[in-house]
């Protein structure tokens, strides 16, 4: 793929971003993309067959910038606990961010759609962070920082939580005290006595 097309694809996908933002997933159609784009048709279709193609590369594009803010934010020396902590402050900053996200386009995108276990982007974005936070939790106990008999367990347990979270900041509202409180909770078994 040349530059200038390079340049367009990632042009799309950025504007396409925005309109499932706005609009969710299911009510999406390739008409609105061409219009946000302002390209033709088939230009679009150059590139992207369907919406949920499109909406699949945005999901991809998404990730990486999420992996390279977190990233960006972990010092060299950084303990086990403080990145533990570092992500779950990211995770609180997105439940609580009031302006429009693609929360809804996902649960909207995943819900209307069989997906085969190992093609499902969510359950490998959840295992994948399931096995990060269980080296953490590994790690911490090495260190003496943290007290955890099952860390895959407690790992999985921090991700259902964040998850439920994340279903409720969509369908009814979560406010900052029941985000604290729960992450407060995640930490304490942690932090429990030997």
């Amino acid at each position: 793929m040349s530059d200038k097309s390079a340049q367009k694809k990632k042009y799309i996908v950025e504007t396409a971003r925005k309109v499932f933002m706005e609009k969710g997933y299911k009510t999406v159609t390739m008409k609105d993309i061409v219009e946000a784009c302002d390209i033709s048709r088939g230009g679009l279709y150059l590139y992207f067959g369907s919406t949920a193609e499109l909406f699949e590369e945005v999901l991809a594009l998404e990730q990486e910038d999420a992996d390279d803010v977190f990233e960006g934010k972990i010092a060299g020396e950084a303990t086990p606990s403080a990145i533990l902590a570092l992500f779950l402050k990211e995770q609180k900053k997105e439940l609580l961010n009031k302006k429009p996200s693609l929360g809804k386009a996902v649960y909207e995108y995943f819900f209307s759609k069989e997906i085969p276990a190992k093609e499902n982007l969510l359950k490998k974005q959840f295992d994948a962070a399931v096995y990060v936070i269980e080296k953490l939790i590994m790690a911490g106990v090495e260190e003496g920082e943290f007290y955890c008999e099952d860390p895959r367990g407690a790992a999985r347990n921090i991700m259902y939580v964040l998850e439920g979270l994340k279903i409720a900041s969509h369908t009814r509202g979560v406010s900052e005290a029941a985000v604290d409180r729960e992450i407060l909770y995640v930490m304490q078994g942690l932090i429990g006595e030997e």
